[in-house]
């Protein structure tokens, strides 16, 4: 059986409402849907904290930068130099775990999605 096939199966085994479900976890979110999410639901206390986090360390590197560029001395400019090679390896760690938490909503919703296939098939089959 092809996917379509599975698909159209499911959808005509569904009442409205289920349907209207079904067809929501099955369209794929964009970029900026897929952002929204995190501010969304019960971490996103977290989330919030982990962009102002972010947000610091950005102005710390950028200043550091040009602190690092406008230096007099080898010694400043090493120290300064330092200072934003860890900070924009902090920065991009917090911008890693954003994008993995992304990665993680999505898997969520394609489980969801073949557990709700498997049930309605399930349904189908044994005729209830």
């Amino acid at each position: 059986m092809k996917k379509e096939e599975i698909d159209k199966l499911i959808t005509e085994s569904l009442n409205k409402d289920e349907a209207e479900f079904y067809k929501s976890l099955e369209e794929e979110k964009g970029l900026w849907e897929s952002i929204g999410e995190l501010y969304s639901g019960k971490f996103a206390w977290i989330t919030i904290v982990i962009s102002f986090v972010h947000l610091i360390l950005t102005v710390i590197a950028f200043y550091s930068g040009y602190q690092f560029f406008t230096a007099d001395s080898i010694a400043v400019m090493l120290h300064y130099g330092a200072i934003m090679f860890l900070v924009l390896l902090f920065a991009t760690m917090t911008k890693l775990w954003t994008w993995m938490q992304m990665q993680k909503n999505d898997l969520l919703r394609e489980v969801k999605r073949s557990e709700y296939q498997v049930a309605a098939l399930i349904e189908l089959v044994s005729g209830k």
